[in-house]
């Protein structure tokens, strides 16, 4: 077998190689500490369940939650007034179609969507503004003659698209509250 065999100085030639390339196309090292400004603790309030799907707003709360404990710079907090940030809010829908069908008119796939209006509240009373158009994103998944199957699938594609949409909460406080 042929193989290529790089000393401790090939590595680092071949490490700032590839950062001059990466730079050259406009790519930069960025600082992300995850922290939220001045806030140090975050309430997560469950959401209204304005959907017809029954224990979503279960699923976005556990997502915004799971997202502020994996970010890890924060501390999450069960009373809303001991919170410096409050967030909370509605699902507004959850809409499930067949996306993509067989010769016979079988469904292979089904396209679901997740909406949701939420609001970031610090202490002093003031909003943090969310784009509501961020807040709203589309899953495909597997149908199956198997109702179980097909009940996991969606459950799993819905738990996929509040986890996502928990990322970008998070992202929106940080470059909004972040000097």
């Amino acid at each position: 077998m042929f193989g290529i065999r790089l000393g401790m100085r090939g590595v680092v030639r071949l490490g700032v190689l590839g950062w001059l390339v990466l730079s050259a196309c406009g790519y930069s090292v960025v600082r992300y500490s995850g922290a939220l400004g001045e806030v140090r603790s975050v309430a997560v309030e469950t959401p209204a369940n304005d959907s017809t799907e029954a224990g979503a707003e279960f699923l976005v709360a556990d997502a915004l939650r799971r997202e502020f404990l994996h970010r890890g710079a924060v501390r999450l907090v069960e009373d809303p007034a001991a919170a410096d940030l409050v967030l909370g809010g509605r699902v507004l829908a959850v809409r499930a179609h067949g996306q993509s069908f067989t010769s016979t008119v079988r469904t292979l796939e089904y396209e679901v969507t997740l909406a949701l209006a939420l609001k970031a509240t610090l202490q002093d009373g003031s909003e943090i503004p969310l784009d509501i158009r961020s807040l709203r994103e589309t899953e495909r998944y597997l149908a199956s003659a198997d109702a179980e199957a097909l009940r996991k699938n969606r459950e799993e594609a819905l738990r996929r698209l509040a986890q996502l949409l928990a990322g970008r909460v998070y992202d929106a406080l940080y470059a909004t509250l972040t000097p």
